[in-house]
């Protein structure tokens, strides 16, 4: 009786994991019918080869994407990987060269990174539901553009008001950092949802994440490259100077992005209706089974402290360089740069891996002991040595990679065969990772702000004032990346064979 069929089917897909819809199953008996006079008794199995054989070849002989098509994609996310790298980077120096206390300009980084850290989740839900991706990206875009460069413009409302009060400049640039953050996760999610809505070929996804990376890598470089340029001509320490720097480097940013992001709006498509479907159809994986599985707590530990390790060491890493090791201006744009090209070339190298339970534990644990090894050389550096920094930036840099991509790898054996349920985790731990990152910051500046600031000089001295930044950019990275070696270990992965990994690695 096909209506009791009908009826019972739906929960029959899921239990058994499969996707086929009531046509599928209609078409597939009439032609049973039409072959033998009758229905085989192991249709499910049948029809799952039928669907699975239908659905690969149609991936094998889609339409590759063409190269404009694959560069225009990749731009898109120009905008939000050179603002990103600029927020983690200078933000909080900035503050606080201003005049803003530590712990007030944690609040800010903490308020950025709460919106973040909610706006994921909620975006993807709406962008799944409503589609439009190129109009959430743009909306998204004209966030960013605009609120960023009122957070290095200057206090919006203390102009408006007339007044210098700290609690005004702290809500104002707080307010406009959390607009910014949101900005940045919906123009985030609807540009990386569109991957699998763009094409079902999965050379052109490969291609699109690899185009997606490269320009990842342009965005930071570009920034840096700004950054130089702007300290070594504004060569002083007075406040107007400041602002003027930072407002400089910000505004050059923007421009930079949002010319990307018209390429990006000009160049690409919308995906088709039946595309977006495609990818929407999927029955979705309740979150209570991934509650169930000791491996996704494991991995949230990890990704949670590998995020920590790379993105508070960011945060930091220009007050040190300036106020502990007394380095010039310009190396908070060098040090970074040289970071950054680093992990990226030991990201590349990786990609050609294939990955292992072993091998992802081995190559974690070396990520981690390097970062161990950094943060006591961190910790215990004299401002006279402080050109040791380029070679510990140098390892800074592999050990990040290292953590970042045998990390990411974790979370897609984690998900396995799972796609349908891959959002939930994805969005989980990258709530997680942007909550406790302001978390973290907040707690150190705390602490930085009750230990007061030092105006002290030791003129290139071998002596070492062990002060909060160096525990922060030294210490905490280190004790962090030393408790994720430990989960990693404790680790039951199943050994896959992975192929190499074809994800953007520097996201």
């Amino acid at each position: 009786n096909m209506s009791q069929f009908s009826q019972y089917w739906p929960s029959a897909s899921n239990i058994l994991g499969v996707k086929i819809t009531m046509f599928d199953v209609r078409k597939f008996i009439d032609r049973q019918r039409r072959n033998s006079g009758r229905i085989s008794t192991n249709f499910v199995s049948i029809m799952v080869n039928t669907t699975g054989d239908e659905s690969s070849s149609e991936a094998e002989h889609a339409k590759p994407l063409g190269r404009l098509s694959i560069l225009s994609y990749g731009s898109g996310h120009m905008l939000n990987d050179i603002t990103s790298a600029c927020w983690f980077t200078y933000l909080l120096l900035f503050l606080t060269d201003i005049g803003l206390s530590p712990r007030d300009a944690a609040v800010v980084m903490l308020s950025g990174q709460t919106a973040d850290a909610f706006t994921t989740i909620f975006a993807g839900e709406l962008i799944d539901r409503f589609g439009h991706f190129k109009l959430w990206h743009a909306g998204g875009s004209i966030l960013v553009a605009i609120s960023f460069s009122s957070v290095f413009g200057g206090c919006v409302p203390c102009k408006v008001l007339r007044t210098d009060s700290s609690v005004l400049e702290t809500v104002g640039y707080s307010t406009f950092a959390a607009i910014f953050n949101v900005g940045w996760a919906v123009t985030q999610v609807s540009h990386m949802s569109m991957v699998n809505c763009i094409t079902l070929n999965p050379t052109s996804r490969v291609a699109l994440a690899s185009c997606r990376n490269a320009f990842t890598m342009i965005a930071n470089l570009s920034l840096y490259a700004i950054a130089l340029a702007v300290f070594s001509a504004y060569n002083t320490m007075q406040s107007i100077s400041i602002v003027i720097q930072y407002r400089w480097i910000a505004y050059l940013s923007i421009f930079i992005g949002c010319c990307f992001v018209c390429v990006f709006l000009l160049g690409t498509k919308e995906p088709e209706l039946k595309k977006q479907i495609q990818c929407k159809n999927l029955s979705r994986i309740s979150w209570a089974h991934w509650f169930k599985k000791v491996l996704y707590y494991q991995v949230a530990v990890v990704y949670m402290l590998t995020r920590l390790v790379t993105n508070v060491s960011q945060a930091l890493l220009a007050f040190y360089v300036i106020n502990d090791l007394e380095m010039n201006r310009s190396s908070k744009a060098v040090v970074p740069a040289i970071i950054y090209i680093s992990s990226f070339i030991v990201s590349i190298i990786l990609q050609e891996t294939r990955w292992t339970s072993l091998r992802l534990k081995t190559f974690f644990t070396a990520g981690a002991i390097l970062w161990v090894v950094s943060g006591a050389g961190i910790f215990v550096l004299p401002s006279k040595l402080h050109d040791i920094m380029y070679v510990l930036s140098i390892i800074i840099g592999v050990a990040n990679a290292l953590m970042t991509v045998t990390g990411i790898s974790m979370e897609s054996i984690l998900v396995g065969e799972d796609l349908n349920g891959c959002a939930f985790v994805y969005g989980s731990l990258s709530f997680l990772d942007k909550l406790s990152c302001g978390l973290a910051l907040y707690a150190l500046e705390s602490y930085q702000d009750a230990a007061g600031r030092t105006d002290m000089k030791l003129n290139n001295s071998m002596e070492v004032t062990h002060s909060v930044t160096r525990y922060g950019f030294g210490v905490f990275p280190a004790a962090c990346a030393l408790v994720s070696a430990v989960v990693t270990y404790t680790m039951d992965l199943p050994d896959t064979r992975s192929r190499p990994l074809n994800e953007p690695l520097l996201a």
